[in-house]
């Protein structure tokens, strides 16, 4: 008994003498790295917000630029000469908050070449702002002032590298250009950032205000030219800034020289901070700065250090009190114990009917054991309940999963219908008001045409007839292109209403509205429309898919090419109709795409496409009964065949809503 109970003294000792002492350490341990690794992590955050920031500052002053280029008071001061538009532009400077606005051709050449970078980059509908490095003769071209202004002298900082100079006197400058439409004229705004602590100042109460409102006091953020801070809010002794002070030489090496990001503690002016760096480029990619935000590690360390401490205590209070408890109670129980552990034994092997029975002592350990053998009842009777319950349950997953799937199927089809519709009613409201503005000036122009044939002589009409024939048709021709669009754009009148179509008038009607973009992309049309049955089908759906498949077509064919459509009888699965075929000589599509060109939202025209139009046109003939397939040689071009049933295959179709 003696070793069982010297075992058991060690079985239940070890915990407290090695095991707890291990898992306390590697855990806090793990807990420290983790603290240190959220630490940077937040320091990484606040770097995103910082340069988010200085980006939204860039982008809000290339609007404003571009804004006052293109205002009135802009256009009347120019026009009543450069005195006025002098005096306006140094008012508008001073309200936007500038430090320079000057309207200059952009090869003038008292224009600094950073500026002129920046300016010859601008477009008249793509103003842009950018960061720029402007040396002292640059600075007194634009002014003396601008120069005095940008200087900072160096202060001595520890760790920083080694350099021959005792003060910068370089400007780092946001600016921000709007090229005129009508030349080389430009209209350049450019802000200071030396010593620009209103900047600085909004960057840090933007990232360390604290849930109150209150900015932190250990939270700091700093603009760097190379390695010299030129606009902080990290102090000096007596509260001074620490303009003038610079960065270590790691941090420097790490940033400046390889434009990698720091994010790691580091030696800022005369402490240590929890610190990310990020380089700052000018508009030729040519590192020139860094923006900085950190906190001071002291207060974390100090918090981290004594809830370590506190956990350290905690333990070894526990132990102290829970070893002679744990002694106290391990008397008595040797015997009961070990028959607890045999019949735990024989229930874990799976003989849940074992049970302890009933124990001599009448105490706690009498208790548990009674205790223990009803658990086990509930444990065998949970048991069977779970096994009944485990063969419902995968009926109950499939039900539940085909259920999902079943209201995700409506949702994708209600969302369908949703961007058809708004997209087909806003493109209808479009192309009418076109095609109405368009009627007015042709009946305008017909009537004078009557009114001229009707002043000439004979022999002046003879000598004019085929001039005014021409205007005649050429008028004649766009009050049909207009009529067509009306009734192309009358989702309310026409959306529902099935006709019988004729696929090669369908053809030519279509051609009829994309002519325009046809031409655009220097695309040649090969028609061979073969009579074929007439089909059921809306006739303003049937137009907008045929105008959805040309446009595709031409965008595909971008340097030119030939698009041919063809109309032809065609059988599927035993029933005859008439089949529409649209042949592009374009790139083709690619094999991994070929089988998704029909989901909604798949485009390959980034930026210009929506990727619903082969979504919609899908939607639009199979309502019908028809179908729409594609065929692809990548290199060769893309055929899309569109096939509805004849009409005297049909009985009345009830189309479902779009």
């Amino acid at each position: 008994m003696r070793s069982v109970r010297l075992r058991l003294l060690i079985i239940a000792l070890l915990p407290f003498i090695v095991v707890l002492p291990l898992l306390l350490g590697v855990t806090m341990v793990r807990w420290i790295d983790r603290y240190d690794d959220l630490l940077i992590s937040k320091v990484a955050s606040d770097l995103r917000v910082a340069e988010q920031y200085f980006g939204r500052i860039e982008a809000t002053q290339a609007a404003e630029v571009a804004a006052l280029a293109k205002s009135v008071g802009f256009a009347e001061a120019a026009s009543r000469g450069p005195v006025a538009l002098s005096a306006f532009l140094e008012q508008e400077r001073v309200t936007l908050g500038l430090d320079f606005l000057v309207w200059k051709s952009v090869w003038d050449p008292v224009l600094p070449n950073a500026a002129r970078e920046v300016a010859i980059s601008a477009a008249p509908d793509a103003p842009i702002a950018h960061l720029v490095l402007l040396n002292t003769s640059a600075l007194r071209g634009i002014s003396n002032e601008l120069a005095d202004r940008a200087v900072i002298p160096l202060v001595p900082t520890e760790a920083a590298r080694q350099i021959d100079r005792d003060v910068e006197d370089r400007g780092m400058f946001i600016l921000a250009a709007h090229r005129s439409p009508e030349g080389d004229a430009v209209l350049i705004g450019g802000r200071l950032l030396n010593k620009n602590l209103d900047v600085i100042d909004t960057m840090n109460a933007l990232i360390y205000r604290d849930e109150d409102g209150q900015i932190s006091r250990t939270g700091t953020t700093t603009l760097f030219l190379d390695d010299v801070r030129i606009s902080t809010n990290v102090r000096l002794f007596e509260g001074s800034r620490a303009l003038g002070t610079r960065v270590s030489e790691a941090v420097w090496r790490q940033v400046m020289e390889t434009g990698r990001t720091w994010l790691d503690r580091a030696f800022v002016v005369n402490d240590w901070y929890i610190s990310g760096y990020v380089p700052l480029s000018d508009i030729s990619g040519n590192r020139i700065g860094m923006l900085y935000t950190g906190f001071l590690e002291a207060p974390f360390v100090a918090q981290r250090n004594a809830t370590v401490a506190v956990l350290i205590f905690a333990f070894f209070a526990v132990v102290v009190l829970s070893v002679p408890c744990f002694l106290w109670l391990a008397r008595g129980i040797f015997s009961p114990l070990e028959r607890m552990t045999a019949t735990m034994a024989r229930a874990e092997a799976g003989a849940l009917d074992a049970r302890i029975g009933a124990v001599a002592e009448k105490n706690e350990i009498g208790a548990v054991a009674g205790h223990l053998d009803r658990l086990l009842d509930q444990v065998e009777e949970r048991d069977a309940s779970l096994r009944d319950y485990a063969d419902n349950l995968n009926d109950l997953v499939e039900q539940r999963t085909q259920q999902l799937k079943e209201a995700n199927k409506k949702l994708e089809d209600t969302f369908a219908r949703l961007v058809m519709s708004e997209k087909l009613a806003t493109v209808g409201e479009i192309t009418a008001g076109v095609a109405h503005e368009i009627n007015n000036p042709v009946a305008v122009i017909q009537g004078n045409l009557e009114l001229i044939r009707r002043d000439l002589t004979p022999d002046q009409e003879r000598e004019l007839k085929t001039e005014l024939d021409l205007i005649d048709a050429q008028t004649h021709r766009i009050n049909i292109i207009a009529s067509k669009l009306l009734n192309f754009t009358r989702p309310d009148e026409m959306s529902d209403l099935l006709t019988l179509v004729h696929a090669e008038k369908a053809v030519e009607d279509a051609l009829v509205l994309v002519a325009a973009d046809l031409r655009k992309y220097n695309v040649k049309t090969k028609l061979d429309l073969t009579p074929t049955p007439p089909f059921r089908a809306v006739e303003t759906e049937l137009q907008q898919v045929i105008v959805n498949l040309a446009i595709n077509a031409a965008q595909a064919m971008e340097t030119g090419g030939i698009l041919s459509l063809s109309t032809r009888q065609a059988i599927r699965d035993g029933e005859r109709g008439t089949e529409i075929v649209v042949q592009d000589t374009g790139p083709g599509i690619p094999p991994s795409k070929i089988d998704s060109v029909f989901d909604p939202f798949m485009t390959s025209k980034l930026g210009t496409g929506t990727g619903l139009g082969l979504s919609i046109s899908q939607t639009l003939v199979t309502r019908v009964g028809g179908l729409i397939s594609v065929s692809s040689e990548e290199g060769k071009g893309a055929t899309f065949f569109v096939w509805f049933p004849a009409a005297d295959n049909l009985s009345p179709v009830t189309l479902e809503p779009t």
